[in-house]
């Protein structure tokens, strides 16, 4: 059984818990803890959910924030059922079984 890891950005949650509500608030007070980043990475940071971040950019904003990693990233992990063939039977496991191969061709003169 495989296991499906999903996480959910909740910075905009943790900044309205403490009366920040616009990203451009967030822009010096980073900068303050060494942080330098465009107005527009700011935005981005509040308004989408990142695929990568800095351990520096969490350290600040937990710093800001006075918070945890857990409370800006939601994490969960789910089971994920077996993908079912069309059959409605489950895909067989096919580890260890060599591939199928076509057989060659021999093409044999004409008599």
């Amino acid at each position: 059984m495989k296991r499906q890891a999903s996480y959910q950005w909740r910075l905009r949650e943790v900044m309205a818990a403490h009366g920040v509500f616009a990203a451009s608030d967030l822009e010096p007070r980073l900068h303050e803890r060494g942080i330098t980043l465009s107005s527009v990475q700011v935005w981005r940071l509040v308004t989408q959910t990142p695929e990568r971040l800095s351990l520096p950019v969490l350290a600040a904003l937990c710093d800001i924030f006075s918070c945890t990693p857990a409370e800006l990233i939601a994490t969960r992990a789910q089971n994920v059922a077996p993908r079912r063939a069309a059959t409605g039977e489950p895909t067989p496991n096919t580890a260890g079984m060599a591939p199928i191969r076509p057989k060659r061709a021999r093409i044999t003169p004409e008599s």
